[in-house]
């Protein structure tokens, strides 16, 4: 899976790849003269539960050259990735924590503490494109694998699953949005911003020695914008004429650059894209404008990321999102990307293969799945009762005179459902899922799955954590933890 997904992103280049050195034990790093590193501190704790050695050998896998620049460590590579989406760093900050860190040196595989940076901080861009969501969908796996490894005793069956079947488990399954860092879209900011995109492509094409420049009534333009935004409260006529003179603006704009190209003009291949959009921007708001409409198919949101789309939630906080649309699922308290998407989707056509997924991991169906009320429609529940499947949730159409609803099975489905949301909420807020500022596709489809791995890491060292403190209480010496606030 790794190769042939690599193979499509076609970002390996001509560079070979060497095995770095083996890291077995905490002892084995070099510590500078003086300094006494604690083994029990977290991010040491946490390299201990990554499989490196399995994820590096097929990540090695990748690299097919025996030529070229020798590419930088996996384990460096997704230490860093996974140290910016706990702390939030920009791509310098996480250079410069690296090279001040021991802790984190030891996290990304060194064999011992230097104070040199580790790696120019434009490489953190091509760990992402390498790193791509189905990489880092397989390393989750990795990981979850290991840390079901390590757990102690078999799991006893669930309550509410079917005593005929063979079902067992509990899956629960959510969508959300990622919102990407972007200035909120309205018509009349990005006309202005496709504008004076065109202008700089009109000034990138003019060569001073081929007669006078043409002429783009850029200081009239922005003087024009400037006063409507100035505005405390535009009314609609003035919208209107705003967006109809910043369209002639752009259109007048657009004309010449297709006129500066045909005379043997050259652009190169990233203003080139752009200019690609910037004629989309002009088609789509000239049509809204015509038809007096605020809607339009494929709507460009973003100058600088074309790819975004608005994500209708409905949530009472922000009822439109731009970002990518993603689905998870949680099973045995671990966090699965499912899917995501720049496009808005309807997440009930994916329920099916949530649980069928889930079959081919655990070899069975789940007991029951726990979801919205917008996952139960006709064919999902079709589907789950023909599996013996309990899919949580009021049954469809008015309720009958002599049916008894389990409101104690309802209220214990509802809550448990909770922990899904606990795990977006979680993601949002500390593993980088809350606002994206990467500029590619390929690169915000690595962060959010970096941000499902980065959760699951959380989620061991926290089981590991319960489980000491479970030791410790069976042997009463919690109480001795509590007193010196090791437990709060």
């Amino acid at each position: 899976m790794l190769q042939k997904a690599c193979r499509r992103q076609k970002i390996w280049g001509g560079g070979m790849y060497k095995f770095a050195e083996k890291q077995i034990r905490f002892s084995d790093f070099g510590q500078a003269v003086g300094m006494k590193m604690n083994p029990e501190n977290r991010w040491v704790k946490k390299a201990e539960r990554i499989p490196w050695d399995e994820i590096e050998e097929r990540y090695a896998k990748l690299f097919t050259n025996k030529k070229g620049n020798v590419a930088k460590p996996l384990r460096l590579g997704l230490g860093a990735c996974i140290i910016q989406a706990e702390y939030g760093y920009s791509d310098e900050e996480v250079r410069q924590q690296i090279q001040e860190g021991p802790y984190l040196q030891f996290f990304c595989g060194f064999s011992e503490y230097k104070d040199e940076p580790p790696f120019d901080a434009s490489l953190m861009v091509y760990f992402r494109k390498r790193l791509t969501s189905e990489i880092l969908g397989e390393i989750n796996e990795l990981i979850i694998r290991r840390a079901q490894e390590q757990c102690e005793g078999d799991r006893e069956p669930e309550e509410g699953n079917d005593d005929d079947s063979n079902n067992d488990g509990t899956l629960i399954v959510d969508a959300t949005c990622a919102p990407s860092n972007i200035r909120y879209p309205t018509d009349t900011s990005l006309l202005d911003e496709a504008r004076r995109n065109s202008e700089a492509i009109i000034d990138l094409l003019h060569v001073p020695g081929n007669g006078e420049k043409p002429r783009t009534y850029r200081r009239r333009a922005r003087k024009e914008y400037t006063q409507f935004v100035r505005a405390r409260k535009p009314g609609q006529k003035k919208i209107r004429k705003c967006i109809r003179k910043q369209l002639g603006y752009l259109g007048r704009n657009l004309r010449t650059i297709e006129a500066m190209l045909a005379r043997s003009g050259e652009l190169p291949d990233r203003w080139l894209a752009r200019l690609e959009t910037l004629k989309r921007v002009y088609e789509q708001q000239s049509h809204m404008y015509d038809n007096r409409v605020h809607t339009v198919e494929n709507r460009i949101v973003s100058i600088s990321r074309p790819y975004l789309r608005p994500i209708v939630r409905g949530k009472a906080k922000a009822p439109v999102e731009f970002g990518a649309k993603l689905d998870i699922s949680v099973a045995d308290g671990y966090t699965r990307l499912e899917t995501f998407s720049f496009e808005p989707y309807n997440e009930s056509t994916l329920l099916k293969d949530v649980i069928e997924r889930y079959r081919q991991r655990t070899g069975r169906y789940p007991g029951r799945v726990l979801a919205d009320k917008i996952y139960r429609n006709r064919e999902n529940l079709r589907f789950c009762k023909e599996q013996g499947i309990r899919l949580s949730g009021p049954a469809l159409g008015r309720p009958k005179k002599d049916e008894q609803p389990d409101k104690r099975q309802d209220y214990a489905d509802i809550c448990e459902r909770v922990e899904v949301e606990r795990r977006i909420s979680l993601a949002k807020r500390k593993c980088g899922l809350g606002l994206l500022s990467t500029k590619l596709p390929e690169t915000t489809a690595s962060v959010i799955a970096l941000s499902i791995v980065v959760l699951n890491l959380r989620k061991i060292q926290c089981a590991f954590f319960d489980w000491l403190c479970f030791l410790f209480f069976s042997l009463g010496f919690l109480p001795c933890f509590r007193k010196s606030g090791f437990v709060q």
